[in-house]
């Protein structure tokens, strides 16, 4: 998988030319006005297609007030060859996915529609824990990382508030939320090697917005989306070691940027 982190500097620039897109007036345009393509389509009662996407999964942690001065012994940390332990920081690095759904669109008027689009989304986030190692009265300051891979099945429910049309363009919002479960979240905790690994739970619910613009062709609308997820729910697995215990809260976010087709 491939690490990214400048993605939110991109999400920003793709924010903003979505806001300057939509912020163009129709009637300043009405001299520019094209053969319209599929002119009855946003009349059908509803409509299907598929999405394909890329998407960024993230973490939101809480730690702990005063973690960084509990320690940590062997019964909790068994993959470590120390007499005792402290946790220093807990930092997550992100990685980019892919997304893959069905489109299910049931007009409700002009401007609004209710989306359904089951999705299979896989992606991998890290946990990067700063642990301070106590070992025969000397002090040793390492880095260790744990993946964490997810395959989501995900089920969103969205309105989607569209725009006034311009030709073969227009722009819309989205609002809705949706569930999720992690086939990827049984993995086991522990091999023949005494290795930890962090555990999610497998059921999460997200609130989620977004913005995009369709596009009319001459056989079916092609669709730009830019989608923000944020997780409602304590995800994380507690198991009595250093790398559950100190965090509070541990809660998903994701971004999806797709391309629909419908």
């Amino acid at each position: 998988m491939i690490k990214l982190f400048d993605v939110k500097p991109v999400i920003l620039k793709l924010l903003i030319l979505l806001t300057l897109a939509f912020s163009v007036s129709p009637k300043a345009e009405a001299q520019r006005l094209k053969v319209r393509n599929l002119g009855n389509y946003d009349l059908a009662p509803y409509h299907f297609g598929f999405i394909l996407g890329m998407n960024e999964m993230l973490f939101s942690i809480k730690t702990r007030p005063g973690f960084q001065d509990v320690s940590y012994y062997a019964l909790q940390t068994p993959d470590l060859y120390a007499d005792s332990s402290k946790l220093y920081g807990l930092e997550h690095k992100p990685s980019f996915g892919f997304t893959i759904g069905i489109v299910s669109n049931l007009r409700i008027n002009d401007l609004m529609d209710l989306r359904f689009v089951p999705s299979l989304s896989f992606g991998e986030r890290d946990l990067q824990y700063s642990v301070l190692i106590h070992f025969d009265n000397e002090e040793k300051l390492t880095l260790i990382n744990k993946k964490l891979q997810s395959t989501f099945v995900e089920l969103p429910l969205h309105l989607k508030y569209k725009g006034s049309r311009l030709n073969n363009i227009r722009p819309y919002w989205l609002i809705g939320g949706k569930y999720s479960i992690d086939l990827a979240s049984d993995s086991k905790k522990k091999d023949e090697t005494n290795n930890i690994y962090v555990a999610l739970n497998r059921n999460d619910v997200y609130a989620e917005m977004g913005a995009g613009m369709d596009f009319y062709t001459t056989f079916f609308k092609f669709g730009i989306e830019l989608k923000m997820s944020y997780g409602l729910m304590d995800i994380l697995k507690r198991q009595g070691n250093i790398y559950t215990l100190p965090v509070e809260k541990l809660s998903s976010k994701l971004f999806l940027l797709s391309f629909t087709f419908e």
